[in-house]
């Protein structure tokens, strides 16, 4: 059996560690992702006290947050009263929170505005803090938009932005090639050598990717507000107009699955049949330890999908446990047995060489990517019959499975392991598969 596990919190080395994403109109207000904090204990069961006592501050930062009750004062030290003796926070922010509720009414403070602040200076201090907070993937697109716009305006005075700016990048943006950022040649070119190349081109990068970009820099700019260096978001009041079309992904034929399988491919072959037969996303399969199957008695092996020190989950209810199907025994017992069971794979390698294993197949379908594994896995969960709720909770997705929510989220633990065990068994490989 592995070691216990406590909801938020996962064992980094000899340390268990807490985590919990803040909702995101949460994060923006707080300017932090996530509360992060060391339990500073080995021990599990001291772990569980501590992840509660942590997960009650961060019930009480939401709600003071979402009533609109919160207004963090300046002045709050590490030192007040209401933290606990083993607790050593990480973030300014829960420091201040836990003088603001010391006060039954809303604290009003007086914001210190920087107005000797550049756009290029705000914009550096925001990345190293978010280099800390957010997984390489996200970081690389988080530092491509700010940059981006850094490159254009990086020298003006931050309280020197208008609504009009906003406007104007939104327009620049919009004659951007997806073709930079791509190659050696484009890598790291300002925004008007950008606009300026893509302008040989016809294709324009989607409504989607200029909203990514759009709201990374908004987000930003929320943060400025809240570190004291504007008053407001200049831009809070310029209206995204293009049209978002999301592509969804399709799903692998019988035919498209038995070839891709067939090429038993060194790199990504296993994760490959791992993500099928699961459900997983590409970063949750990397990542997962040996640690992380254990064998619980009669219904065999599961997957614990959990933090650990490689990869991050992408939501809360991303946090489960899921059946091995058997067909991946043979294939797990060849993998390392201790740490990482793929040590040298990133979710990046195994994208880009599953497009390079389709193309050498000749099979050029529009949103067939490796993400279209998890679609085959749900795919077929439906048509053996498997309840929605169901299927969300082995593949970590949020389930509303009452109308308003409540009764099954709140009052319910879930779906068994024995359920869950029936529902991937019943999952089958294409005829003529041989993993």
């Amino acid at each position: 059996m592995s070691s216990a596990r406590i909801r938020y919190a996962y064992l980094k080395g000899q340390t268990w560690l807490y985590r919990r994403n803040y909702p995101k109109e949460v994060a923006a207000f707080l300017g932090q992702q996530a509360l992060k904090q060391s339990l500073k204990t080995s021990d599990a069961k001291v772990a569980r006290q501590r992840a509660a006592e942590v997960n009650t501050r961060y019930e009480e930062t939401v709600d003071q947050v979402l009533s609109g009750a919160l207004s963090l004062p300046q002045s709050a030290t590490l030192s007040d009263a209401s933290t606990s003796e083993w607790a050593t926070p990480s973030e300014l922010a829960l420091a201040r929170l836990r003088a603001t509720l010391e006060h039954s009414e809303p604290v009003k403070y007086q914001q210190v505005v920087q107005p000797k602040a550049t756009v290029q200076e705000a914009a550096r201090r925001y990345l190293i803090l978010r280099q800390n907070e957010l997984r390489p993937s996200g970081f690389k697109s988080v530092r491509y938009s700010i940059e981006l716009f850094s490159s254009k305006y990086g020298t003006r005075k931050l309280v020197e932005l208008a609504r009009e700016d906003g406007r104007e990048f939104l327009s620049l943006i919009a004659q951007l090639s997806p073709t930079i950022g791509k190659s050696e040649r484009t890598r790291g070119m300002s925004l008007a050598a950008s606009v300026d190349w893509s302008s040989h081109g016809k294709a324009k990068i989607t409504g989607r990717t200029q909203r990514r970009i759009w709201s990374q820099v908004c987000h930003w700019l929320d943060w400025c507000v809240y570190e004291g260096e504007l008053v407001a978001n200049p831009f809070s009041s310029v209206r995204f107009e293009a049209k978002v079309r999301h592509q969804p992904y399709a799903v692998p034929t019988d035919k498209e699955v038995r070839l891709l399988l067939a090429q038993a491919d060194p790199i990504i072959g296993k994760v490959l049949l791992i993500c099928l037969l699961s459900g997983m996303r590409a970063g949750e399969a990397a990542g997962l330890l040996r640690e992380d199957l254990v064998t619980k008695g009669n219904l065999g092996g599961f997957f614990l999908v959990r933090p650990n020190q490689l990869r991050l989950l992408k939501t809360d209810a991303a946090e489960r446990q899921v059946p091995v199907h058997s067909t991946l025994d043979p294939v797990l017992a060849k993998l390392p047995s201790a740490g990482p069971l793929f040590p040298d794979l990133k979710v990046n390698d195994i994208t880009k060489r599953f497009a390079r294993i389709r193309q050498a197949l000749g099979i050029d379908r529009q949103g067939l990517v490796f993400h279209s594994t998890r679609k085959w896995f749900i795919t077929q969960c439906e048509r053996t019959g498997v309840p929605e709720h169901f299927t969300a909770s082995i593949v970590g997705h949020k389930s509303a499975r009452s109308e308003n929510g409540i009764t099954y989220s709140i009052y319910s633990a879930g779906i068994s392991d024995e359920q869950k065990r029936h529902i991937v068994d019943q999952i089958r490989l294409p005829a003529g598969c041989s993993p």
